[in-house]
């Protein structure tokens, strides 16, 4: 599992970019610029949509202080080209159908709902320096709010830098 202070993994997977494209993106792409990476379960369920419009939300700020905001669930491209219209969505949405990538950053595994262990998704926001390094990371969140939480550190970390 990844943790803060390691460099992230190359890797790939479908998705539709910040203009809207279908595409291929590569890790490789995001190389010299900030990125707040995040994994969740499932496109239109509530925590997700909120979490994902609360991104949408505050893009502005985040971008302003240099980041790049990317989505990653096991959805297929067709899924998330849909969630994207339905919501106005205007960030990167990638498909880790196969949730190699998911694993790899430890955002994959069991987690408890209602009680019950299953294995899926963990909810979880990685924040990456331009080098390529885990900066930040935060596992098993709560969609609503998680946003803010994430501007605030940003601008914590701003000040140390």
């Amino acid at each position: 599992m990844l943790k803060e202070g390691d460099r992230i993994p190359s890797f790939t997977l479908p998705g539709i970019d910040e203009e809207g494209k279908e595409r291929e993106v590569s890790s490789e792409e995001f190389s010299g610029r900030r990125v707040i990476l995040y994994f969740y379960p499932k496109d239109n369920t509530p925590g997700c949509t909120t979490e994902a419009c609360d991104f949408r939300d505050n893009l502005s700020v985040l971008k302003e202080m240099g980041y790049t905001v990317v989505g990653v669930s096991p959805d297929p491209v067709s899924s998330h080209r849909k969630f994207r219209e339905k919501y106005g969505l205007n960030f990167y949405l990638l498909s880790d159908e196969d949730k190699s990538v998911a694993k790899l950053f430890g955002a994959y595994g069991p987690k408890k709902a209602y009680g019950k262990t299953t294995e899926g998704i963990i909810r979880s926001t990685f924040v990456i320096d331009e080098e390529g390094r885990i900066i930040k990371a935060w596992r098993n969140v709560r969609a609503k709010g998680h946003v803010r939480n994430v501007i605030e550190a940003l601008r914590k970390l701003g000040q140390k830098r």
